[in-house]
């Protein structure tokens, strides 16, 4: 796809995206193998399983304890974001095939949205569901597809959505114009929504009641890392997951004239600026507050997509990976 580069000015980098470990350090992990790779987000089941979906479609539930895996569903596209209801029914968010609903494992799969206005979804991304049935989910890009993430972040489209489905089926765009929507969290009181935007290391606030209703604000900014999916913690916490600390020549080059990043998105991908491994996951309150920050070196597992906290036991979830790792708060 043709590159249409825009320029946008990101906010220094802070000391801490220089880093490679935190203080205390995130301990090391033990890894829930997989048959597959790619196990983008993690939720957990109604039955204490976690789930996941991997590259190849399959939607697999994870014993946490022994490791054994089930595959329960497969969404004939790719996977990403899932929201896992109380009933044992599964939101899905499909790259290829849009919002999906998972009834029961093993059950069947509704498409509840694959367009917008007449226009396919590109890249739906992240969702979570509220007690009503109300649905937010979000689109990373309009451009670009999964397997082209990169030209994304690249480009700078700022063609991301928060999205909501209204019980009737109705749908609404609740924020246009996002930098790589990704992870979305819901308060638990419904005051407001979250939405990572990955492209500009921030949190974006949308607020759902009271007299701010129907504007937006930032919860979080100029964060050290690529922020990815996001979870809820048993603890109240917002968990945010770094796929990838900051990389300085993308921000050099963001506020340059495109023709440079198009130099650089032509070039092969094997000499194109890749993602530093590390493992990293944070928590906020929300008051923007930072409560954790846990980070390592990816030597053994990178690229984290996914956290999902219960008890201060932590599962990671990774793009490019075939296991979760498991590991705790110190």
């Amino acid at each position: 796809m043709p590159m249409q580069p825009r320029r946008w000015t990101p906010p220094h980098a802070t000391a801490r995206a220089r880093d490679t470990r935190s203080t205390p350090e995130m301990p090391a992990s033990r890894l829930l193998e997989l048959p597959g790779r790619g196990p983008e987000d993690v939720v957990i089941g109604a039955d204490g399983r976690l789930r996941t979906g991997i590259d190849d479609g399959a939607i697999l539930a994870v014993d946490p304890r022994t490791g054994v895996v089930e595959q329960i569903a497969h969404t004939g596209g790719r996977p990403l974001g899932l929201h896992a209801e109380s009933d044992g029914s599964l939101l899905i968010c499909d790259a290829k095939r849009g919002l999906l609903r998972l009834d029961k494992p093993g059950g069947e799969i509704e498409v509840l949205v694959s367009h917008i206005n007449g226009e396919p979804l590109v890249f739906t991304s992240n969702v979570v569901a509220d007690a009503t049935g109300t649905i937010y989910f979000s689109e990373s890009s309009r451009r670009w597809p999964l397997a082209e993430w990169k030209g994304d972040i690249l480009e700078h489209s700022g063609t991301g959505r928060l999205l909501r489905r209204n019980p009737d089926g109705s749908i609404e765009i609740l924020l246009d114009g996002l930098d790589f929507a990704n992870g979305v969290v819901l308060a638990p009181d419904s005051s407001c929504v979250l939405v990572a935007e990955t492209g500009a290391y921030r949190v974006t606030r949308y607020w759902l009641t009271g007299p701010r209703a129907g504007t937006h604000d930032r919860l979080v900014e100029n964060l050290p890392g690529f922020p990815d999916n996001m979870l809820l913690g048993s603890d109240g916490l917002v968990w945010v997951s770094l796929a990838s600390s900051r990389n300085p020549l993308l921000d050099t080059l963001l506020p340059l004239p495109g023709i440079l990043r198009k130099i650089i998105w032509a070039i092969p991908e094997a000499l194109q600026p890749k993602p530093a491994r590390t493992v990293w996951a944070m928590a906020f309150d929300f008051a923007g507050t930072l409560v954790h920050d846990l980070q390592r070196e990816g030597t053994d597992y990178a690229m984290v997509t996914a956290v999902a906290e219960v008890d201060g036991t932590l599962y990671l979830g990774s793009l490019s990976e075939s296991a979760i790792a498991v590991t705790r708060i110190p």
